[in-house]
């Protein structure tokens, strides 16, 4: 029987984000198995192998230039493992448990048997995170004087709320592109959606919480800026259909 996992699957799996996912793709060092009609990238554990790998290299601070080179250059799998044993075996504790990891995989690989994916990418899961909100950390400390916490990092659920966020932006960017009036009905039940999603996952959101969102994405360059650039006029569109849908739910 085939296992095959969806991208929001493998990044809950591996703690790796849907962005870096998706930007593996796009350069060519981790394609899907295969992409569903739809647009669904499907993975399988010949990729999540290969994604292993990878993240073992990040954790050597491999450049994703000089991972592609490698991969290319190493098509025995057991030959990789070893390799990036002895590496990480100069490190310091903090990579005790990629070591750990990594030694499951070495002993797997050479019995030629699959490894327990829940155990694949155990210690692998926090500094993918920090990279990505780094930028963001920074400008927030700058201009607001805001701390981002970015040490207590819980990837699986820093990784559903990338997911839904990505999926209600372009959600709203398609609806823009076909002229639906902010106030459409299909949108008052996407705005509805999306806020059942923010309040159960510890995200109290209500209709004028998120005009209030809308309104910082706005008058923030940062965000604004992120949500211009792929869709122009998404920032005021979001804001605009969470005003109207607040005004008629008096709230």
């Amino acid at each position: 029987m085939t296992i095959e996992y969806t991208v929001k699957e493998v990044a809950r799996l591996t703690g790796t984000t849907v962005k870096t996912l998706h930007h593996y793709h796009k350069v060519g060092l981790l394609k899907p198995c295969k992409v569903t009609e739809a647009g669904y990238r499907i993975y399988g554990i010949k990729e999540l192998e290969r994604l292993q790998q990878i993240l073992f290299y990040r954790e050597l601070d491999f450049s994703l230039k000089d991972i592609i080179k490698a991969l290319d250059d190493e098509s025995n799998r057991v030959e990789i493992l070893k390799q990036q044993y002895k590496l990480l075996s100069e490190r310091s504790e903090r990579m005790d448990s990629i070591l750990k990891t990594l030694e499951e995989s070495i002993i797997f690989a050479e019995k030629g048997e699959n490894m327990e994916q829940s155990k694949m990418f155990k210690g692998l899961n926090k500094e993918e995170w920090k990279e990505v909100l780094a930028e963001q950390k920074k400008y927030l400390s700058n201009e607001y004087e805001f701390e981002m916490d970015t040490e207590s990092i819980d990837a699986n659920a820093l990784n559903e709320i990338s997911v839904e966020s990505e999926r209600f932006m372009g959600f709203l960017a398609n609806a823009l592109k076909d002229g639906w009036k902010p106030n459409d009905e299909r949108l008052k039940n996407e705005l509805e959606r999306h806020m059942d999603f923010l309040n159960t996952h510890n995200m109290p959101t209500n209709p004028k919480e998120l005009v209030e969102t809308a309104s910082f994405f706005i008058e923030d360059d940062f965000h604004r800026d992120m949500l211009e650039s792929q869709q122009t006029g998404l920032s005021y569109y979001f804001y605009t259909a969470a005003e109207m849908y607040a005004l008629k739910n008096n709230k």
